[in-house]
């Protein structure tokens, strides 16, 4: 856990742990299968590094679509059938939305594709730093909050050029049955561009009987699946293990009705809008459903004596936006 960000305030908490909220015994895939999705997923990724230049030089939508798909190889190189309703905005769009696991991103880059808002680290990182940086990801110094100013005006800078931008608004992890509240000063970037802010909801089941092993259709209707969160004091290494051992994940992304600009008067009024649409699309299912294997998440913790802590991708609680 970062101490130092429990003791700064701006720093956002989720009460999810490894403890609490992963499952015990999560269904697995055969042992002679683990081995052909790691070989499958490195595949992917040094294919990625070797071609990133080229595709660069590409026309725009022909990079775009190499882009999808790529990226939709990750999920499916590690055995994660992916499930899609709704479709992008045209243009430029500011996309946000729930934060359960790293899977998010390829999930995301393969649905809406454009420049992820990323921790300042994650462009240190061998390979997909490499990856991200070619990408045009936008980095965030998260140890300096006077460098947010800053940040949101590239944001929006690069909403006026015509590239839609990708955050994860809550700034931490959640193990997919609660969703924290969306930090403001990114949807202040919308408001300066004149763009549409787009909702898109995650969540990750279990696939139902009726889409088994056969290939059939993906059920809707499958309980809702914990492995693939990287919550607490989750390493990426066992996240990684966690999500290419498992049996029937399945990985729903639902892209909602953009919110027009000029729809509400201030950041403030815009990011509880968003909230409240990625909420609507997930509540109904979340309450209802069964967690794979989990147990119920812990109480939110107090500024003194909570334990949880979100995650992102270099391990350690991000600050919010």
């Amino acid at each position: 856990m970062d101490t130092a960000g429990r003791a700064n305030p701006w720093f956002p908490f989720s009460p999810c742990t490894v403890a609490g909220c992963l499952p015990r015994g999560p269904a697995a895939a055969g042992a002679a299968l683990r081995p052909v999705r790691w070989a499958a997923l490195a595949a992917v990724l040094l294919t990625g590094v070797a071609l990133s230049p080229a595709v660069r030089r590409l026309a725009p939508a022909r990079r775009e679509g190499l882009v999808r798909r790529w990226n939709r190889a990750i999920a499916a190189a590690l055995g994660v059938r992916v499930r899609v309703t709704g479709a992008p905005a045209a243009g430029p769009a500011l996309v946000v939305a729930n934060h359960v696991s790293w899977l998010d991103v390829p999930l995301l880059a393969a649905v809406v594709p454009g420049r992820m808002l990323a921790k300042r680290e994650v462009g240190r990182y061998p390979v997909l730093g490499r990856l991200a940086a070619r990408g045009g990801t936008l980095f965030i110094d998260r140890e300096r909050l006077r460098s947010l100013p800053g940040t949101v005006g590239e944001i929006a800078a690069a909403l006026r050029a015509g590239s839609t931008v990708v955050v994860f608004p809550e700034g931490s992890t959640r193990c997919g049955r609660q969703r924290g509240p969306f930090r403001r000063a990114v949807f202040q970037a919308a408001l300066d561009a004149g763009v549409p802010v787009q909702p898109v909801a995650i969540r990750y089941r279990t696939r139902g009987a009726a889409g088994g092993a056969a290939g059939g259709a993906v059920e809707a209707g499958g309980t809702v699946d914990a492995r693939a969160a990287f919550v607490g004091d989750d390493t990426l290494a066992a996240s990684l293990r966690r999500v290419a051992a498992a049996r029937g994940l399945v990985a729903e992304v639902t892209v909602l009705p953009p919110l027009p600009p000029g729809a509400h008067p201030d950041r403030r009024a815009l990011a509880g809008a968003a909230r409240e649409a990625v909420e609507a699309a997930l509540t109904a299912a979340v309450e209802t459903a069964a967690v794979a294997g989990g147990r119920p998440c812990p109480p939110p913790p107090g500024p003194a004596t909570g334990t949880g802590t979100g995650r992102d991708l270099s391990g350690r609680q991000p600050a919010a936006a």
